[in-house]
């Protein structure tokens, strides 16, 4: 939850006015590193300095267009990163993981139940 600017400068108008951090946090409910952060930056973040992702997307849906059956984590050994980056990068394009056991070269048909 994002507080408002108005609620944010009656906390530090209680600060500037004699109130100790640490009774305007017990006051306020908030937390005293919340109160420092706002002294350092009044306004809220609304975007990030970081790049999203470590994995170019290109890449990676070209690695799911040849091999669409591996799982994440010999992705990852391609791609060299994490299975949890290969996870999330996945979520975040959209594209789904379930196999088709019948085109699967690890399992065998009679292992998953399919007739051939």
């Amino acid at each position: 939850m994002t507080y408002s600017i108005d609620y944010r400068k009656q906390v530090l108008s209680s600060i500037a006015n004699g109130m100790t951090i640490r009774k305007a946090s017990l006051f306020y409910g908030l937390s005293t590193s919340t109160i420092h952060s706002w002294q350092q930056n009044l306004v809220p973040k609304k975007t990030r300095n970081k790049a999203p992702t470590k994995i170019p997307d290109d890449a990676l849906i070209e690695d799911v267009k040849r091999y669409p059956d591996d799982y994440n984590h010999e992705r990852a050994h391609r791609l060299n990163c994490s299975r949890t980056g290969i996870f999330n990068a996945l979520k975040r394009l959209g594209i789904s993981q379930k196999k088709d056991l019948s085109t699967s070269q690890s399992v065998s048909n009679k292992k998953s139940g399919l007739s051939e």
